[in-house]
């Protein structure tokens, strides 16, 4: 007679990291600074689009789901049915790191007839999860992520891994925003680099031009120009011809998230910027700058 022995079950943990396959890199990173135990969610698509989210159980108590929520569309809803399947099978705690968050920059309705994304969006998250953590999201008239998010919610400052990247590699540079609004963030960075720093004065000549004048620039031939989204490239692209102009002879550029169109990094090639270089919270060639550190560091804030 032949019997069946039941396949073991892993341990029910304190703590563990669930990521999808597309952001399998980023979660292993998390895993190695955190020293959580790292498990694969599986995916299943049907032939009319719906997806099926599936993980191994019994869950951990506190269940770290990881995703970057680039293309969103799709990827929020497998998300809301991740954060659901954790909890059924036994979640106690559900935490969601997100290194990109979209739909964060419509706050307010610009128009009549437009929702209000944030908030949409926001709530959505805030009830599918007890944390949620990121790194510069997209905010302009509020402050903290947690005043959209009915959770436990924090958008994390990129600025030490932007200035520690700047310190190493020393000489003598000047960091650069291309707008007033990024001010304060430039700032942070700048002092924690021990560099000078400026903002520049944008103005719009039209829906698609812009206008970059920059102050009396510090006595270096390098700047690193700073921005936390690019998608076509044209704001930086216009700031590097202005300091071009200026007598800037060597301009690199860093960006937090890399959503770059196709021709994006020509465009800034062409416009005199030397490097480009990213954080990994979107998978792209420029990924050069590991966020995963800072984000391990406040999750094990979160979950003490």
């Amino acid at each position: 007679m032949t019997r069946t022995v039941p396949s073991p079950q892993k341990p029910r943990g304190a703590a563990c990291l669930y990521t999808f396959p597309d952001a399998s890199r980023f979660a292993r990173q998390l895993a190695r600074a955190t020293g959580i135990e790292m498990e694969r969610v599986t995916l299943h698509g049907f032939p009319d689009g719906e997806s099926l989210v599936r993980m191994q159980p019994p869950v951990s108590d506190a269940a770290v789901l990881v995703r970057s929520l680039h293309n969103p569309n799709t990827k929020l809803v497998e998300t809301l049915l991740a954060a659901d399947a954790l909890r059924r099978s036994g979640a106690r705690r559900v935490i969601l790191i997100a290194p990109y968050l979209p739909y964060m920059r419509q706050d307010t309705m610009f128009h009549p007839g437009e929702p209000v994304s944030q908030r949409v969006i926001g709530t959505l998250l805030g009830q599918a999860f007890d944390g949620v953590l990121t790194l510069e999201a997209h905010l302009h008239r509020i402050h903290r992520l947690d005043e959209v998010m009915p959770c436990q919610a924090q958008s994390l400052s990129a600025a030490p891994v932007l200035a520690a990247w700047v310190r190493r590699t020393g000489g003598r540079c000047f960091v650069v925003g291309p707008d007033e609004e990024s001010e304060p963030w430039i700032r942070a960075i700048g002092q924690a680099a021990g560099a000078k720093w400026i903002v520049g004065k944008k103005e719009r000549a039209g829906d698609r031009r812009v206008r970059i004048h920059f102050p009396a620039l510090p006595p270096s031939s390098r700047a690193v120009l700073v921005d936390d989204i690019a998608s076509s490239g044209g704001t930086l692209a216009v700031a590097a011809r202005a300091l071009r102009r200026a007598g800037v002879s060597t301009i690199d550029a860093l960006v937090v998230h890399a959503i770059f169109a196709p021709d994006a990094l020509s465009r800034l090639h062409a416009a005199g910027i030397r490097h480009v270089l990213s954080c990994d919270t979107i998978p792209h060639s420029t990924n050069a700058l590991r966020a995963a550190p800072l984000m391990a560091a406040a999750l094990q804030e979160m979950l003490s």
